[in-house]
């Protein structure tokens, strides 16, 4: 009897040790594949770290936005759409003013125009984000298709804007230097003219036509912010005192000559009625009997974004230097 337990008692063994392996075996298994396999605690947290990875916060003047980091669809109701397309950004849209102008008809022929009175057109052409003014009609209706950041003209300085508009689409570095380079360019330039019709010459900068003539302070677009800031060419002082306010002043034909400088950027409508330049008020002015009065097309120089600041700095250039 004991010579059949001893078999059976020793056969009992190997199988609890069998059975010990497997049970070994399976927690050791089950241990490698939680050490491989990521919780699902850890793969939400991924997720989140790759959604946040596509958007950035931008500190616009109205409070922080979350904007794209990559924008690829953006539509601009203001007149920043030059510093987008100095920085690559890819436009989807822009408002008739913009479209208008001739600098940028070759960046713009596949570029839609919109309206901020026609928010449709908008929805349509599915922005990713919206650029516009404080003041920009339907900002409410235009937040429910994308994020939209908006400016307030003249809040900030011209380079501040543009540093500002490169934050919001992610490109401060790329707009910081071409600041640097612009600042250069332009100070180089404004003694280049300083030496040749000297540091007390002034310079006037007008707008209109016979019904509505302006004149502008230092930071109205223009090509004023190059010629005062940036240059540091010299206001005439009727000019700087009665643009102080506003930033511009309506002028009559009998005023003109108190507001005409030794030298005068005329920023011309080609549409309107320039008939006052027949009149002997205007002849006698001295700037227009030397020859310095230098007529621009007024829709390429409105404004003081980076392409128009490009092209209003060759043009001052130019004129003021005989080349």
């Amino acid at each position: 009897m004991k010579k059949l337990l001893l078999p059976l008692l020793i056969l009992t063994l190997l199988l609890l040790s069998a059975c010990g392996n497997n049970a070994s075996n399976s927690t050791s298994n089950s241990t490698a594949a939680a050490t491989t396999t990521p919780a699902p605690e850890a793969s939400a947290t991924a997720s989140a770290d790759n959604s946040s990875a596509d958007t950035i916060t931008y500190e616009s003047e109205t409070g922080p936005i979350e904007v794209p980091a990559d924008p690829q669809r953006v539509v601009v109701l203001a007149g920043y759409a030059g510093n987008l397309l100095a920085l690559d950004i890819p436009l989807a849209g822009v408002d008739s003013y913009i479209k208008a102008n001739p600098n940028f008809q070759d960046q713009l022929k596949d570029v839609a125009e919109v309206s901020e009175e026609n928010v449709e057109s908008i929805l349509n052409l599915k922005p990713d984000l919206i650029i516009a003014s404080s003041d920009t009609k339907n900002l409410d209706k235009m937040k429910q298709i994308a994020p939209v950041v908006t400016y307030t003209y003249n809040k900030v300085d011209y380079l501040t804007q543009i540093l500002e508009i490169g934050k919001a689409v992610n490109q401060e570095q790329k707009a910081a230097d071409w600041i640097a380079d612009f600042k250069a360019r332009a100070l180089a330039a404004g003694e280049e003219i300083k030496a040749k019709i000297g540091a007390d010459s002034t310079i006037s900068v007008i707008e209109g036509d016979s019904k509505n003539l302006y004149t502008f302070g230092s930071a109205w677009g223009r090509g004023t912010e190059i010629i005062y800031q940036a240059m540091g060419l010299k206001m005439p002082d009727k000019v700087k005192e009665m643009t102080a306010k506003e930033g511009y002043f309506n002028l009559s034909l009998e005023i003109l000559p108190d507001y005409m400088g030794d030298y005068v950027i005329y920023s011309k409508d080609p549409a309107g009625d320039a008939s006052f330049q027949e009149t002997s008020t205007y002849k006698d002015i001295p700037a227009v009997k030397n020859n310095h009065v230098y007529e621009i097309d007024a829709t390429s120089f409105y404004f003081n974004d980076a392409l128009s600041l490009d092209y209003q700095l060759d043009f001052i250039s130019k004129s003021l230097l005989g080349n």
